[in-house]
Formats: structure tokens, C-alpha cells, sequence
């Protein structure tokens, strides 16, 4: 992994999602140079001076588009504003919820992340999914053709948002080979989380299914070829999911996540790297629990023993070999339970292919390609 800030894993994992989103070495440089000297004192500390350093070069970033945009060149305004999109949201996840400026980045980052998609002509719906008296929001990115094709649901990991997963290429890698995605915000996470209040849970088909019926729904789609796709916790969110709504008709995860629950035991005891700075507190928030008691009474439930047996659809499993937040085991283990499946397959990437660590955060390509491959393949033997 490029690692900038040494021994400061949180801020070093930072920087290598904002390259795999899309960033620019050169403008990212920028925002990591002045704040070297503060990453050495930790993952909490000197959070608020990375926000200041990123944000400056968002706003340059987002000046640079305007003034494309005022120019008539509008592509490349396009361009700059989805750049700017993901060095404002990259910002926005580091910072605590208690964090005020926070909140306007955020806003900025869904902002420029609009302009971006109108400017550069992109097919990409945005949309509500009815959640159990309420709803949370998703893109469904497509070609424009309205011909019907294979699509997946796309759901975040602890700390992602639907736009950072799409723009880290997803969507266009399944594009290109005959898939639609619906990206979405689900309970606990992006905007459901911090515009909505809507936290996370553990029987993930509750939100699941609606997303599958919204597919469904869609002329565009095809009902009988809908899969499930989760990547870090999202390991742990999609084999639920497909587990309990046996009309998926694949699951893919980027990133086993077996035992979530146990892990939060073993990072009690300082075992394993953090993907955001104020861990606790944030997963307090994620998880709607106002103390650590609650929370930790609650993990037992985040477990896939029990529940990856029940699936029959096919599974696939990616998993790097040097993932320094949830062990490999994880993968090992949710293999080894798929007894039930109709086809599984277990793929550990390794330094031959110059991605080892969490959800391929080292290279943002191997993992992503190789999934959408099996993917297109899988949906083509089901005729």
C-alpha cells in the first residue's frame, strides 16, 4: 500500500481509497504534504488539520471546474467536479460526527458529485428505496439503452458511501460487461445514515429485499438475474442479505466478513487496524447505540454462522492475503459453510497481483475486475 504517513495505517488507507475513487496523485500530494508532521501523532489526532488540508484542495479543485464550466469546456468541468466530490466526501469520512464542518463537506461532496454526472453526460438515476415507513437513497447506473440486462445491488461497507464505491469504478467495470448496478446508501451508512438517521442492522434483508424489488420493478432489468454485492463489511451485510431473499440470484463480496461482531472483541484488545479515526464513536453511531455496552451486547448478532448455509445461489468470495483489518480466516470460514451453494468459489489475491489489503485498497482494480468477470459469467450459465 502507498503509504505516505508511516505507521499512521488510518490516514495511509485514506489516501490510497481517495487514488482508487479517482483522485490525482499530484492534487493529493498536495494535501497530504502539509500534514506529515501530524500524522505522526496518531489516527485520532490532527483529524481536523487533514479536513483543513484536504478541503483546500477540494476547493481549488472545484474553482478549476468552475472555471471550465464558465468557459463552455464542459467535460472537462465534469471532470474536476467529480474529483472534487471525492476529496470533499474523503474529508468528511475521517472526521467525528461531533465535527461541524463535517457536515457542509458532506453536502458539497453530494453537490459536485451531481454536476459531475450532468456535465459528463453520465446514465445515472438517483433514487429512493422504501425502507420499513421510510426510504434510503441509491444510484442505478445504466448505459441509456433500456435494454434488459443482469444488475446487482451494490452496499457499502462500514464507512463507504454509494458514490466513492461507484466512483472507484464498479459501475463501469459491470457496464462493460452487461450489468447495471443500484448503488446503495443502506441503514447505517452515507446518506441514510447521516441525513435520515437511519442506522444499521443486522438482518440485512430488511433493506435488501425492497432493493431487490426495486430492480425487479425496472423494465431494464432482468428480474430472474439480480445479484447481491458487499465489500468490506459489506462481506458481512451481503451474505445475510442472500441468505434470507433466495430471489438474489448470485452474491459477490470484495472482503470476507465473517465474524464482525467477534472482531469488535479482538479490537478491544488492539487487535487489527481501524478504517476511520474515533472508531468507537463512530460505530456507535453507525449502529445507533448510545454507549459501548449496548453496542458490544448488540455484536453478537453481526455473525454469518448460521446464515451462510441457508444459501443456494452462487457465492463468490475475494479476499486479500495481507488484510490487515479482518483475517483471512473470515474468507476461509464463509467458504467452508457455503456448503449449500449451487456453485462457489474462493479467490485470495496475493502480491502477484499487487493488491493484498483491505477490499484491494492497494491497487482498487484486481479485486473489482475479477468480481465483475465472475459476475458476467455466472448471470451468461444461467442462460
Amino acid at each position: 500500500m502507498f503509504e505516505p504517513f508511516p505507521g499512521n495505517y488510518v490516514w495511509n488507507l485514506q489516501v490510497n481509497l481517495a487514488l482508487v475513487c479517482g483522485g490525482n496523485h499530484g492534487e493529493i500530494d498536495e494535501a497530504c504534504r502539509p500534514i506529515i508532521e501530524a500524522a505522526a501523532k496518531g489516527e485520532d489526532a490532527g483529524t481536523a488539520l487533514l479536513f483543513d488540508s484536504w478541503i483546500a484542495v477540494a476547493k481549488q479543485v472545484e474553482a478549476n471546474a468552475k472555471a471550465d464550466e464558465d468557459a463552455g469546456y464542459l467535460l472537462s468541468a465534469g471532470t474536476k467536479y467529480g474529483r472534487a466530490s471525492g476529496y470533499y466526501l474523503s474529508a468528511e469520512r475521517m472526521q467525528s460526527r461531533d465535527y461541524a464542518p463535517r457536515w457542509e463537506a458532506y453536502d458539497k461532496g453530494l453537490e459536485l458529485y451531481r454536476k459531475h454526472v450532468e456535465l459528463r453526460g453520465l446514465h445515472v438515476d438517483f433514487v429512493d428505496i422504501p425502507y420499513e415507513g421510510s426510504s434510503y437513497p441509491a444510484i442505478f447506473v445504466h448505459d441509456g439503452s433500456g435494454i434488459k440486462r443482469p444488475a446487482l445491488v451494490s452496499c457499502n461497507g462500514l464507512d463507504s458511501m454509494k458514490e466513492q464505491v461507484n466512483m472507484a469504478g464498479h459501475g463501469q467495470s459491470n457496464l462493460e460487461r452487461g450489468i447495471y448496478t443500484l448503488f446503495v446508501d443502506q441503514p447505517g451508512t452515507g446518506e441514510a445514515l447521516r441525513k435520515r438517521g437511519l442506522p444499521a442492522i443486522y438482518d440485512t434483508e430488511r433493506w435488501a429485499t425492497p432493493a431487490y424489488e426495486y430492480l425487479a420493478s425496472r423494465a431494464d432489468v432482468d428480474e430472474n438475474k439480480i445479484g447481491m454485492f458487499g465489500l468490506s463489511l459489506g462481506g458481512y451485510y451481503a451474505p445475510r442479505a442472500a441468505a434470507n431473499e433466495p430471489r438474489f440470484a448470485l452474491c459477490a463480496v470484495m472482503g470476507a466478513n465473517h465474524l464482525w461482531g467477534q472482531r469488535q472483541e479482538e479490537r478491544m484488545k488492539n487487535e487489527g487496524e481501524n478504517p476511520v479515526p474515533h472508531y468507537w464513536d463512530h460505530v456507535m453511531w453507525v449502529w445507533g447505540k448510545d454507549n459501548m455496552e449496548d453496542f458490544m451486547a448488540y455484536m453478537p448478532n453481526v455473525t454469518l454462522d448460521g446464515q451462510i448455509e441457508k444459501m443456494k445461489m452462487p457465492f463468490l468470495i475475494t479476499h486479500g492475503a495481507g488484510d490487515r483489518q479482518i483475517p483471512v480466516s473470515n474468507a476461509d470460514r464463509s467458504f467452508d459453510q457455503a456448503v449449500n451453494c449451487v456453485k462457489r468459489h474462493k479467490r485470495i489475491f496475493t502480491k502477484a497481483d499487487f493488491e493484498i489489503e483491505h477490499c484491494g485498497a492497494d491497487n482498487g482494480t484486481g479485486m473489482r475486475d475479477y468480481i465483475a468477470d465472475w459476475c458476467a459469467q455466472t448471470f451468461k450459465e444461467m442462460g
